[in-house]
């Protein structure tokens, strides 16, 4: 795999083979980029953080496409037909690795692509520990995590994860997204294994069977959602008490919409979402002018003005200011706020990338029981 190293500026790199000599040229600038996002609140983000100053800086006009969703799938189809039309691909970090692996992307060399923090620290020392995987250039930190309605517990609702499992002390139906990822966490944390030995034991069968045992005890309260909009209606509207979702929807309903859900934040399944560059794209050069920009400290810190989702540089933390509608302060709804961040779980993308399909097999088929 090629390591891609910022372009050439000005127009001129030869090579001399055979007594002839070979003339490549800077691309030309395109009139717009295509990139792909995930739609909603989380585009509008980046549109006002990213899109829009460099549309004002450059001219070139940014389209967006929401089919972040279907971005693994895509690449393929483009890659296998020959005709790759997408400049900048929004993916989380495991998809990331995959296409990585299948050679759908191109390699980063982060020192040399992207820009340094203000005071001089470079990108492999400023974006967050274990996040620069070989492809993948990390954008933002958000989190899977719990959430219940305050007015189903008057005295106080549940502050660990054990609690989502005592339907004794918590009654009331629950809401988990339907896919293994997080609930086989959480059911091991629930039953007493550490947030930081949790894919140790996950990565036994008896840790796998231990797991599926747990949320046994709950599987009859369980209403399964598809969709990130499902949760925080269903507690806003009464059908469950407590409910799995995307910090970022749990802040919009909570906040903007003012709805009585309570967020908690043990056990929060922190993960990273970020870019990738389709490899025999049309418009590379231009792309990384732009990535060097919407990822430098200020743009990142920018984007927390209108979404609930940590920058993943460090450096971008200190900078996190207020709501840009609202005006409150974003530093207490950000994952990686330091009261909120006391007992999180890191998903492990590459395990779920190795134990993926047999974890989802075994997850249907405990649906279906």
């Amino acid at each position: 795999m090629n390591r891609l190293f910022k372009p050439l500026s000005l127009a001129v790199a030869a090579a001399v083979a055979g007594g002839g000599a070979f003339l490549a040229t800077a691309q030309e600038k395109p009139d717009s980029l295509t990139i792909v996002s995930w739609g909603g609140a989380y585009t509008m983000s980046q549109q006002k953080a990213y899109h829009d100053p460099w549309e004002e800086m450059t001219g070139i006009e940014i389209i967006n496409e929401d089919k972040a969703a279907n971005g693994l799938a895509g690449l393929r189809a483009q890659a296998e037909a020959g005709n790759v039309t997408w400049d900048l691909v929004d993916m989380l970090e495991g998809p990331a690795i995959r296409a990585c692996d299948e050679g759908l992307i191109l390699e980063i060399d982060y020192d040399e692509v992207l820009a340094d923090a203000p005071d001089g620290t470079p990108p492999t020392e400023d974006f967050i520990d274990g996040s620069l995987s070989g492809c993948f250039i990390p954008q933002i930190v958000y989190a899977t995590l719990f959430a219940y309605n305050t007015e189903a517990f008057p005295e106080g609702g549940p502050q660990t994860v054990a609690d989502i499992f005592d339907l004794e002390k918590f009654p009331g139906r629950r809401s988990l997204q339907k896919i293994p990822a997080g609930n086989l966490e959480w059911a091991l944390m629930a039953d007493g294994v550490p947030a930081s030995e949790v894919y140790e034991v996950l990565d036994t069968d008896e840790g796998v069977a231990r797991a599926f045992a747990k949320l046994d005890t709950i599987k009859d309260q369980v209403i399964w959602w598809e969709e990130g909009a499902q949760p925080p209606q269903l507690l806003a509207d009464g059908e469950v008490v407590i409910a799995t979702g995307y910090n970022g929807r749990f802040f919009n309903a909570q906040v903007m919409e003012d709805q009585p859900i309570e967020l908690m934040w043990d056990g929060q399944l922190f993960e990273l979402d970020g870019w990738v560059i389709p490899a025999d794209g049309a418009n590379i050069d231009t792309v990384l002018e732009y990535l060097e920009f919407a990822t430098d400290t200020t743009r990142l810190a920018d984007q927390a003005k209108y979404i609930s989702y940590g920058p993943a540089r460090e450096s971008s933390n200190e900078l996190v200011s207020t709501h840009a509608e609202t005006g409150i302060d974003m530093q207490p709804h950000m994952p990686t706020y330091p009261e909120n961040f006391q007992n999180p779980i890191k998903k492990d993308a590459l395990w779920w990338a190795d134990n993926g399909d047999t974890m989802s097999e075994r997850f249907n088929a405990w649906l279906a029981q």
